[in-house]
């Protein structure tokens, strides 16, 4: 049975929160509080498997009771965000802070329990078997120093593409703040994220970065020093443009596997035009979400690269292509760029 303590300012929020665990087999809500200084008084004397927090609240806010929580109290913690620019810049935070994943709301509540309960549901089941005392130890080594590398430039096209989902914004940071000005590759992410999330996400990263990163645009070209994170609810491909440029796809097709953006398309497209040329990476996420895609970059003649159980906040994508067999390297989060660098300049 899960525990789980429901953190939200809104009486009628916490209601609607807990009668979906209440109601849901294997979940059980111990308690709810009202305020951040309320839900740390609750987790010291009841010890939850579980936190949903809201993370705007009056007096201790959400992303200040999530610092102290993980400092003192390590617990999973599964934010509730609104779809809001401000919302996704805290939440983008609270990530880097510690919380394993959030759900949107939108308009700042759930006016809809249907359209979000399978979600909350998934998330907190997953957040219920995350090793949380790993993940506070990760975030303390998550900013390194940017490496510097003398790279040999590379004649032909190549491309890095990278999948992911839980626990992604972080592995993500790790990855790309140490990727160097002068990398001879391309770079193309699917986050599983919301829209407006992904826009702050590839500012955040931009920031953080010597390469340019940025929420993909259609007919973007894919460029040597360039990372393009796939918009939320736009699946992401490569196609051949104008002069044989490679450029980016938009599209709206249906979610795959639930997903939009998802990973194996985006993977698959790059497998096609860049074949040997490409690198594939899968990070921590659940499901199996890249596990196709990264066949074909391997079928191709590409190099691919998983995120090793140790570190994966959700070892089910990585864990998915592992087992399929298709996966050249298994490695710790903290050398992923190491690798990445290494297949792309050898």
């Amino acid at each position: 049975m899960i525990k789980v303590l429901v953190v939200d300012d809104s009486a009628f929020m916490r209601k609607i929160v807990s009668d979906i665990f209440n109601q849901t087999p294997g979940f059980i809500v111990m308690d709810t509080a009202r305020s951040g200084l309320d839900a740390i008084e609750k987790l010291k004397r009841n010890k939850p498997d579980v936190i949903t927090m809201d993370v705007e609240m009056p007096g201790m806010d959400g992303l200040s009771a999530l610092k102290i929580i993980m400092e003192q109290y390590p617990t999973p913690v599964v934010m509730l965000s609104s779809l809001t620019k401000d919302g996704a810049e805290a939440t983008l935070k609270a990530l880097e802070l510690g919380a394993i994943d959030f759900v949107a709301k939108a308009g700042g509540v759930i006016a809809d329990i249907s359209s979000v309960q399978e979600e909350l549901v998934q998330k907190v089941r997953a957040a219920a078997h995350v090793n949380v005392r790993q993940l506070s130890k990760q975030n303390m080594q998550i900013l390194k120093p940017i490496i510097k590398l003398n790279i040999v430039p590379f004649t032909g096209e190549q491309v890095v593409a990278i999948g992911t989902s839980t626990g992604g914004p972080r592995a993500l940071q790790e990855i790309i703040s140490k990727i160097p000005a002068n990398f001879p590759a391309g770079i193309l992410i699917v986050q599983h994220m919301p829209p407006g999330f992904t826009k702050s996400l590839s500012e955040r990263l931009n920031s953080l970065s010597v390469i340019r990163v940025k929420e993909a645009e259609n007919g973007d070209v894919v460029r040597p020093g360039l990372a393009l994170i796939a918009p939320g609810d736009y699946h992401m491909r490569v196609i051949k443009g104008p002069q044989q440029q490679v450029q980016i796809k938009l599209s709206q097709e249906a979610p795959i596997n639930g997903h939009r953006p998802a990973v194996d398309p985006m993977m698959q497209s790059v497998a096609e035009i860049f074949q040997q040329n490409t690198v594939g990476v899968i990070l921590t996420g659940m499901g199996t979400d890249g596990s196709v895609g990264i066949k074909k970059i391997k079928e191709r003649g590409g190099r691919t690269i998983a995120e090793d159980e140790s570190s994966a906040v959700v070892y089910g994508m990585p864990r998915a292509a592992v087992e399929l067999g298709v996966v050249d390297k298994v490695t710790p989060l903290l050398m992923v760029a190491n690798e990445i660098i290494r297949c792309v300049t050898k």
